[in-house]
This record gives C-alpha cells, structure tokens and sequence, in this order.
C-alpha cells in the first residue's frame, strides 16, 4: 500500500514521462563507457578516501555521501517530525522535544547498498561506486522505540513507513524519498533518530535535522531529513522499496529486498600512489598493512590477506572490536620483496559467509561484497 506522502509535492503532477534516456535504455552499460549523467552522480555525491580507513571513527569531512535527490533547504524552527497513521497517540515533535529525549551514542558504519557496483560487468547506470561507499561515525540520537511506544502502535500494524523530506523523480515517479521496516525491527533498542554526528548537529548533507539511523542494514534504509513517520496496517509498496534497493536480474524481475550488510573488508592502499592509476609504490622491508572489516549483524571472525592474487591467502591480527555496530580493525605485517603483487582481503563472519573473490551479479548492482584488490610495486 502507498501512503500519500504528508508533504505537498513539489510539482502538481504525480508522473513524468519524456525524460531523457541514458545510454541504449536498457539500464545497463554494456562496455566500461562512463555516461555523463554517472560523471554527474559521481561528481554530486563523494565516496571514502581509502587512507581514510586510518581513523576508527571517520571525520565528517569525510564520510561517504550519497544525496538521492536533493539537499532540502529545512527551516528548523518550523520543522516537526510527525508520527501517526495506526497509532493512538498521533504525535508532532520538535528538535527539541526529540533532544530532551534520553540520548544515546554509538560508532554505526554505514554502507551504501550499491557500494561495488562499478566493478559488476555489464554494470548497472547510477553512482559508480568502486569500493569506498562506507564510513563510520559516532551518531546520537534518541531510541525510536521510545517514540512508537508513546504513540502506542494499534494492534494489527504491520510496517512503519519512514518519509524524508527530500523530493525527486525516479522511474517516472514524483516522490519524496521513503522507506519502510516491519514493526518488529523498527522496535529494536539500537534503531535511532539521530541529531548529531561526531558530536556536532548533523551536517546538511547528512540529514540535518534529523535522520533515521538503524545499524546492521545498507544505508538506504536510515532516512536522511526525516520528517513523517507513518504506522501502516499494510505492507508498504512504495518505489523504493519494491522497484530500488532489490537483487534482481532484469528490469522485469522484482527480485528480493536488500536488507543487512554483509561481510566485507578493505586494506588501507600501502606506500604512495601513481597519480591516474593509484597503482602503490613503496620500497622493500618490512611493512604493516591495516585496514578495517565489517558485517551487519553478525560478527568479523576472521580477515585474511593474500599477496599474489588470491592464491595464498594469510590470517592478519584483529584489533578489539568497537563498542558499537561498527567496523573492526585488522593488521597483517608483510617483509615486501622487489617486484610486482596484487594485494587482497577477505573477511569472514561468524555464520560462516565469506566474500567471494567473484561477485553474482545482479541487474541493480546491489549488495556487491566482492574481495578488494591491489595493485603494489615494491621498487629498490
């Protein structure tokens, strides 16, 4: 079911139709031609410098970032966040009303669901992330259970939907940006509404003035400008959930939702770059390489390195995890010889999954948790 959003469209019009078309149509880019409109996207939207990986939690100068439409321009004094539909109690809140709330603060890294998807072959036409859509930052916000349980959810309710104020067009569509979780996990203790980030308001283009937050899941799910939270008694069928954010094999196939992240790890690149092909440059002797694994909602049990491609495969150190559903560090020390190496890592959680070294490939580009590769030359 599709909720009117609680905001007035920006245009009277719900649908579009005559926009331009990218490439041949068919949502896929058959050859590893950039289009100008992913040059754009690229462009608009930034990704992780990978020495970045160095900081436990990330500056805010650095996060990732994807911006779906828009930054809206927020008026903070005539800003509430709604919740009604199947409740209660419906309710209308300020900033703060929201901060008087008991506070909580916790490292969460977030993902994006697309991260990986400029390596899939033919490649899905949006952002063209490589590796480095993912970050980590200390988030503070207020449980959002405590708020749903002030409204008093009424019995039968199926999902919460989650409405930012962000308005865009996709897939012909008009629409803010939503999207929805089933009660259960919409009640869990770590899910938030969160107003600060690194101990600072959140930025613009982070969600200021407040987003959702809910750790484990990729990070199409914690809604940025939250404005509206609506009880449903029905399955939400809004566009970004059943036609964006799915594993899928063509355009036709409604495919399978995704939710948690998985496992995946990334090696902090060594030595110095090549200026175009980041190829790394560093002399021989003794080197310690570092870097950082993830999983939603399971735990690292293991990361290992290979040097030669991916044939030998070696267990790097893991560091103590961090208090909260965040990244971990791992360290491997290597004695680097002259010559030529492809470095990799792998990550394994504590269900058993471990990366693949290829990647299933998937008509949106969703999900991609294949291992990083490396190109090093150790140079006398």
């Amino acid at each position: 079911m599709t909720r009117p959003p609680p905001s007035t469209p920006p245009v009277a019009t719900r649908e579009i139709s005559g926009l331009p078309t990218v490439g041949d149509g068919s949502g896929l880019s058959p050859d590893n031609r950039y289009y100008p409109e992913e040059i754009q996207l690229a462009l608009r939207n930034r990704g992780l410098p990978l020495e970045a990986l160095r900081y436990p939690v990330t500056p805010a100068g650095l996060h990732y970032l994807l911006v779906h439409f828009d930054i809206p321009a927020v008026e903070t004094g005539r800003w509430q966040l709604t919740v009604g539909g199947q409740v209660a109690r419906p309710l209308q809140l300020s900033l703060a009303d929201i901060k008087a709330r008991r506070a909580v603060t916790v490292p969460v890294t977030m993902e994006c669901a697309g991260n990986g998807r400029a390596r899939l072959s033919p490649r899905s036409l949006s952002q063209p992330w490589l590796c480095e859509a993912v970050s980590t930052a200390q988030w503070t916000g207020t449980p959002l259970r405590g708020v749903l349980e002030e409204a008093g959810i009424v019995e039968g309710a199926e999902e919460i939907v989650f409405t930012g104020e962000d308005w865009g067009v996709q897939g012909g569509e008009v629409q803010p940006y939503q999207r929805s979780l089933t009660v259960t996990e919409a009640l869990r203790d770590d899910v938030l509404l969160v107003y600060a980030m690194n101990g600072e308001p959140l930025p613009a283009q982070h969600g200021y003035p407040l987003r959702l937050l809910v750790p484990g899941w990729y990070g199409m799910t914690s809604v940025k400008w939250l404005t509206a939270i609506e009880v449903s008694a029905e399955p939400f069928d809004g566009f970004q959930m059943v036609k964006s954010y799915r594993d899928s094999l063509d355009a036709e196939d409604p495919g399978l939702p995704i939710s948690l992240i998985r496992p995946k790890s990334l090696v902090i690149p060594p030595g110095i770059p090549d200026f175009v092909t980041r190829v790394r440059i560093l002399s021989p002797g003794p080197v310690t390489l570092q870097g950082r694994a993830w999983v939603g909602r399971a735990d690292i049990a293991t990361v290992e390195v290979s040097l030669d491609g991916g044939t030998l495969w070696r267990d790097a150190e893991l560091e103590a995890p961090m208090h909260g559903p965040a990244w971990r560090g791992w360290t491997y020390r290597w004695e680097a010889k002259p010559g030529r190496y492809t470095l990799c890592v792998r990550a394994t959680d504590t269900t058993g999954e471990t990366q693949p070294f290829g990647q299933r490939w998937n008509y949106q580009g969703m999900g991609n948790n294949m291992v990083q590769r490396v190109e090093v030359m150790v140079v006398p």
